[in-house]
């Protein structure tokens, strides 16, 4: 009888560690690292989006799921040494927001999942082989800017018919923008525009830039997509304004903050959709089988304040397409 008691206690305790083991595995907390160019009162909005794709995901930050942010500021120089770090600490899963961003995890690491939100051109980049199979590490969210930039300048032709001269405004020295520009200036050839190059390394140079549009005859401006445009939203809108250059923008909060029109995704859902992303790979999906979605949600917007500050008339074929008007 003794045997028999002492061979159940053995049992019990067996059967305890084990129950306790996989509770504890079962209990293991994923951790997230998300790697974003901006500051982070420019990405709150983006980032509060994202958070609340994972609550609908049943993910609750600080609870069942860790979240750690990294942010450049503004700066190019700090991504790499961000990505590395967050490779370092072995998240579960990488997330980023623009295209910069997302080639600095890609340079870091060729095995952790990384999830990008806001990729401009993935396969032009070469961060993924193909949009249905990505083929490596990376998979996520696409923008859609080479096909978007031709549509923005076809409404701006439309807003401004005697245009012929347009400024590219990007950051100075980044690949991605200068590979922009070349698709950008195919797509203004087919529409009888001339495309100029607007370059500046910080916000300190853009004065000088637009003064130097100006002189080479720009009779309006396309904004490029970018950290750095987002980063000098509010000083680029003022230059456009005060040399009254009909201004078309990448996104909504442009034109909300005083610019003349925006064409762009809608990039909250963006990342709120990159949410089912990280919930997929958690569960086990691989990102090279996982394909890049585009945008579903284009919002076209008109700043009327903005046309009357520089004598501009919409035309009511073009007011009627848009998907807001800001009187």
């Amino acid at each position: 009888m003794n045997k028999l008691i002492a061979a159940l206690v053995v049992a019990t305790a067996i059967l305890s560690a084990v129950t306790l083991a996989e509770a504890q595995q079962t209990e293991k907390v994923p951790r997230l690292g998300v790697l974003i160019s901006a500051s982070p009162s420019i990405r709150a909005p983006r980032v509060e989006a994202f958070q609340q794709g994972l609550r609908e995901l049943g993910y609750i930050e600080g609870k069942n799921i860790v979240i750690e942010y990294r942010y450049a500021e503004g700066k190019l120089e700090p991504l790499s040494e961000l990505a590395h770090e967050l490779v370092r600490l072995k998240f579960d899963v990488i997330v980023t927001d623009t295209s910069m961003a997302t080639q600095a995890a890609k340079n870091a690491t060729k095995t952790l999942p990384v999830v990008f939100t806001l990729a401009n051109d993935p396969i032009g980049d070469g961060q993924v082989s193909s949009l249905a199979r990505p083929g490596g590490n990376l998979t996520g969210l696409s923008l859609l800017t080479p096909e978007l930039n031709g549509k923005r300048l076809d409404l701006l032709k439309e807003v401004v018919p005697k245009v012929t001269r347009v400024t590219f405004l990007t950051r100075l020295d980044t690949p991605t923008g200068e590979q922009r520009f070349k698709e950008a200036e195919a797509a203004a050839k087919g529409l009888g525009l001339r495309l100029q190059f607007l370059g500046a390394k910080g916000g300190d140079d853009l004065d000088s830039a637009f003064d130097a549009a100006k002189r080479a005859g720009a009779q309006a401006v396309i904004v490029h997509p970018s950290t750095f445009a987002a980063t000098n939203r509010a000083r680029i809108i003022d230059l456009a304004a005060k040399n009254r250059l009909p201004a078309i923008y990448p996104s909504t909060p442009y034109a909300e903050a005083g610019g003349l029109m925006s064409y762009g995704p809608d990039l909250l859902d963006n990342w709120r959709r990159a949410a089912t992303y990280v919930d997929k790979i958690l569960k086990g999906a691989k990102p090279s089988e996982l394909p890049v979605e585009r945008p579903r949600k284009f919002d076209f917007v008109i700043n009327l304040k903005a046309a009357k500050q520089i004598g501009l008339t919409i035309p009511p074929n073009v007011l009627a397409r848009a998907d807001r008007v800001i009187k």
